[in-house]
């Protein structure tokens, strides 16, 4: 299995999970066997403005199984989808930690990811 977070910034597992999906510059791709973390990549995104499924064939290019994000959109989540790849929003904290909980099915989601990024959105507009 491999796992793509989006991360703050370059430091692979020691990054925390970027909160803006589709702004992430960078995501770490995590490989997964018998419940092991095996290999570790950080790969920058390679465009600063992206359309709709720039960033799904970007992963599904990378080999990405699963994606583990914070807050992302019902039409990037249902194009993920359709290219088989599993999403997982609500995701946040030490990249390192989250795919530990993810591997041992303890991974705590924040249920309130998207009221928190809506309320984001409404003090930006101001």
């Amino acid at each position: 299995m491999r796992i793509a977070i989006p991360a703050e910034d370059d430091k692979g597992l020691e990054s925390n999970v970027s909160s803006h999906f589709g702004r992430a510059k960078y995501f770490v791709f995590v490989d997964v066997k018998d419940n092991q973390v095996k290999e570790v990549e950080v790969v920058k995104v390679p465009f600063d403005e992206h359309g709709p499924g720039d960033l799904p064939k970007f992963i599904k290019d990378h080999g990405g199984d699963v994606v583990l994000a914070y807050g992302m959109g019902h039409k990037a989540i249902e194009y993920f989808n359709s290219l088989g790849i599993d999403v997982v929003t609500g995701a946040y904290g030490k990249i390192k930690n989250v795919v530990e909980a993810f591997i041992n099915q303890i991974l705590e989601v924040d249920p309130y990811w998207k009221e928190k990024i809506e309320k984001e959105k409404d003090h930006q507009h101001r």
